[in-house]
Parts: C-alpha cells; structure tokens; sequence
C-alpha cells in the first residue's frame, strides 16, 4: 500500500512554466526555480524513467537507459515554445510536487512512454485526481509494449543492497560535494 501523500492547496489548472526556470534532474523530475520563491521539485506523473547516477539517493551506478529518458526530456525542454505544469492536489512523501509536464501542449508522460523510455502508470498509486491524464499514459504503455530495461523500482531495490554492501566496505563513492569543505563555494 501507498504511504498517504499530503494534501496540497493548488488547484489544476494549467501553470504557464518559463523555459529558464526548468531544471532536468532525470526522466520524470525536474526543479523549477521560480523567481523570488523557493524551488519546487516535481515528480512528473504517469512514467517511471531508468535510474541516474545519484549518489545521495543511494544509486552508486546508473540504470541502463537512464541517460537517455533524461536526455529526452532535456530535448522536449529545450524544443518547447510553450512549458506547462498541471498540478496534482497531492505531494509524495519528499515533499516533491506531483504533476505533468506539458511540451508544446502535448503531456510528455505519454511521450516518453510511446519513446519506450519509462515504464506507464502504477495503478497502486492511482490518478492524483487527473483520470484524462492517467488514461492517456495508460493507452500509451499498452501501445508501447515493455521497455527494454528492469522496472525502475526493481533497479532500486537492488542499488539499496549494492550501496549498503558498498558503504560497509568503505568503498562508497563520494559526490564531488561531498569532498569539498563545507564553507566552499
């Protein structure tokens, strides 16, 4: 069962994003870094993309596939005339926004889904309150078959043993963060 998510305040309509603001961490999330607000970290809806690098998530290696889901979302940014945000009324359990991204006025969950790039919806998480959205994800994996990749949470489980093993040995590699002194810019 799915840890209930906060309840959150904005509504669901369409947020017109500035290109400039969008940050790609990976496949399906990104930062936007609002003027004048604090970030707010989206986990885009609908796609579960391969893993990156992410040492302080405890993924020492990336997922195959994970490079390039994050560098077709970086194509469709940078393509796009028009970014958008469709709020859901939940956040998840970081505290990230969850939402779609629409490209050009196309959602670009059932995008990446038809590029065989992300693994469709989990139904255990069910529709955020967007059931149109959903469904199109929804259609979009059964068109696309399997990817050619391990479910992305499969590949998470299995970094979390290979990270424990890692650290115990000391052989855990550091960010480049995490070797600069605390005061250093």
């Amino acid at each position: 069962l799915a840890p209930p998510r906060a309840a959150r305040a904005e509504g669901k309509e369409r947020v017109d994003v500035p290109k400039a603001i969008v940050h790609v961490d990976d496949g399906d999330t990104v930062r936007l870094d609002w003027p004048g607000k604090k970030s707010e970290e989206i986990r885009i809806l609908g796609i579960d993309t391969p893993e990156v690098l992410h040492l302080d998530h405890d993924l020492p290696y990336p997922q195959p596939f994970g490079d390039q889901a994050t560098g077709f979302l970086q194509g469709c940014i940078a393509a796009a005339t028009k970014i958008e945000l469709l709020r859901s009324g939940t956040v998840d359990k970081y505290g990230r926004t969850l939402g779609y991204i629409f490209v050009n006025g196309q959602n670009y969950s059932p995008l990446v889904i038809a590029a065989r790039l992300a693994y469709g919806p989990n139904p255990r998480f069910g529709d955020n309150g967007l059931p149109a959205e959903l469904k199109a994800c929804t259609e979009a994996a059964a068109k696309a078959g399997p990817p050619p990749f391990e479910p992305p949470w499969q590949y998470r489980r299995r970094m979390r043993e290979v990270t424990k093993h890692m650290k115990a040995q000391g052989i855990y590699p550091k960010g480049p963060r995490e070797d600069e002194p605390k005061d250093a810019k």
